[in-house]
């Protein structure tokens, strides 16, 4: 059995919009957020291949008349595409029109445009549900990097965002049910899960399904408030690092901070499917890319040696029929090269591995009195970056919030006196408990509460760890396996659905149904590429599992998600605070 693959999901739809427009020359118009969902799974230089010439933002003017081209619009269905559409056809600049919205469109929309269409130009209005960003086939996000609002709830525009994006998800991978499930404990989780439930049930497709297909997919909605650990670690594999340490923004890697970098290595493109080494390296930890690296270097200097003999004819004409690839083989050299090279540095300049070392001991053992003199220790040292002190004193806030000796407020008035922290850092650290603390999450993080979590944290001692800048499992993967071995539990994760629910148990009891075989989870407020790489493990045992969420979030940006929901009465508090230290 394949598993589930959202990069193929969406590259299906583009390649019907280019085949149901036929063998004609075609201009590709796109908004802003469809722009990004195609670049993520198409290269350009392949488009054009399919006889797409022309590349268009609605939003943007561009050429007067291009009556010989047909148009094929993949828009998403708001009231200002549909505007802009309506606008367009009432002065067409195409031949023809070939419209496809990644969501649901409502009628009255329709019947606008139908108004519109004097002249007749319109051939196709179809609806292709790919309203997400297809990251690694197994990893996808709606790119929401703010979802909370004040007091962590739903703003409306985002919720129907949210909701959009996770129908268009489930049926663009043609699933006819799902049973939906999610965190009790947060009241965020519950009304997506609500929503997301009553809309798929107003369609068509989903009410005519089998009512006993339990076992084809779930669906888990987490919110990441119950994990706020996670985003907060230092990562160690390739794909994480580089967006921990430089940022990828949809594949795209902004090097223009690098010392000494040359003109057209300043953004590059890191696609796992047009880049064999990004794709074979993906979740490498750093000592086997520097290795890897070395191994591609070498492999080039030999295509150089072999390309550079050129004494006859022959040697030039196989040079000329090799040359793309061997362009492309240098192009993806200087690119990787550069960026292990920061990479590197980075690692070096900020004391990156004793950081780590440090968060690991803290997150996955944490003697406190031990813990509490290493990070003393390296908030006076100049090397580490404040962003560091920063996520060893978060960790600690989450670690030792109820400890007998906590010493939270003097560490942090250790790292002002010697660091003077911005006014943002010192309101996240205000911040950071009521997120993510004891008082509204459900899971035990740090395996400390129960005898049997103590256990599974001791066996995980004695299997050891590789890395010990690894030691950290996120909470995701122990949910997502209780989950497959039917553990979960229904009172902190519940069905949406309560009569669904009783009939799934006796459905299982009975035997009529396995384990679920499929899972789509979704994270209100963000994923993190660490526990991408563990969902991928998870599939290489024959999982099928697909993970998402609103961001895929780094450390910095994780610090706007949290700040974006902080309550009215700490955020007042907090700049009290400052200005008292200021008097």
């Amino acid at each position: 059995m394949t598993n589930i693959n959202v990069i193929e999901a969406v590259r299906s739809y583009i390649n019907r919009m280019i085949e149901d427009c036929g063998p004609t020359i075609k201009g590709l118009v796109m908004d802003k957020e469809t722009a990004s969902i195609v670049s993520m799974v198409y290269a350009q230089s392949e488009i054009l291949q399919k006889e797409v010439f022309l590349f268009e933002r609605i939003d943007i003017p561009g050429q007067k008349s291009l009556k010989h081209l047909s148009a094929i619009c993949f828009l998403r269905p708001t009231e200002e595409n549909i505007q802009s559409l309506v606008r367009e056809l009432r002065e067409p600049k195409y031949g023809n029109y070939f419209i496809y919205f990644t969501n649901f469109v409502e009628m009255s929309d329709i019947k606008c445009l139908a108004e519109a269409d004097e002249f007749e130009c319109v051939r196709v209005v179809q609806e292709f549900y790919a309203d997400y960003l297809a990251i690694n086939p197994h990893l996808y996000s709606l790119n929401i990097p703010n979802t909370y609002q004040k007091n962590y709830e739903w703003n409306d525009n985002v919720l129907r965002r949210t909701v959009q994006g996770l129908v268009s998800l489930l049926l663009s991978l043609r699933k006819k049910s799902a049973t939906i499930r999610y965190q009790k404990s947060s009241n965020m989780a519950r009304i997506l899960a609500d929503k997301l439930s009553s809309t798929l049930k107003r369609q068509a497709d989903f009410t005519a399904s089998n009512t006993n297909d339990y076992n084809q997919t779930i669906v888990l909605i987490i919110d990441r408030r119950e994990d706020a650990i996670t985003p907060l670690l230092n990562q160690w594999t390739y794909q994480a690092m580089v967006h921990e340490l430089i940022g990828i923004k949809n594949n795209r890697v902004n090097l223009n901070q690098v010392p000494g970098i040359t003109k057209e290595l300043e953004e590059v493109v890191m696609n796992a499917e047009y880049d064999e080494f990004y794709a074979n390296n993906l979740y490498s930890n750093f000592g086997e890319i520097a290795t890897n690296i070395k191994g591609l270097m070498e492999h080039f200097q030999d295509k150089h040696k072999s390309q550079s003999k050129i004494e006859s004819i022959g040697d030039m004409k196989t040079f000329i029929e090799n040359y793309p690839q061997f362009k492309k083989l240098s192009g993806t050299v200087s690119k990787h090269v550069t960026i292990v090279s920061e990479l590197s540095r980075l690692v070096g300049l900020y004391h990156l591995l004793e950081v780590s070392e440090t968060e690991q001991h803290l997150v996955c053992q944490g003697d406190h009195n031990e813990v509490v003199q290493k990070i003393k220790r390296l908030i006076k040292d100049d090397k580490i970056r404040d962003l560091d002190i920063l996520r060893l004193l978060s960790l600690y806030a989450l670690r030792y919030e109820q400890h007998a000796s906590n010493e939270l407020n003097t560490l942090k008035h250790d790292a002002q006196k010697h660091r003077r922290l911005s006014e943002k850092y010192t309101q996240y650290l205000q911040a950071i408990v009521e997120y993510g603390g004891l008082k509204f999450r459900q899971a035990d993080l740090f395996n400390t509460q129960t005898p049997m979590a103590i256990t599974r944290q001791f066996i995980r001692g004695l299997r050891g760890v590789d890395n010990v800048y690894a030691q950290h499992v996120p909470l995701i993967k122990d949910l997502i396996e209780q989950l497959l071995r039917g553990k979960l539990k229904d009172t902190s994760y519940p069905n949406v659905n309560a009569k669904d629910q009783v009939n799934q148990q006796n459905l299982l009891q009975q035997g009529q149904i396995n384990k679920p075989s499929e899972i789509i989870v979704y994270v209100v407020g963000g994923v993190t590429y660490e526990e991408s790489y563990h969902i991928q493990m998870m599939n290489k045992q024959s999982a099928r599992i697909l993970l998402g969420g609103s961001y895929i979030h780094n450390f910095s940006t994780f610090i706007d998600e949290v700040l974006n929901g902080v309550s009215s009465s700490l955020s007042s508090a907090s700049n009290e605070l400052l200005s008292s230290r200021r008097r």
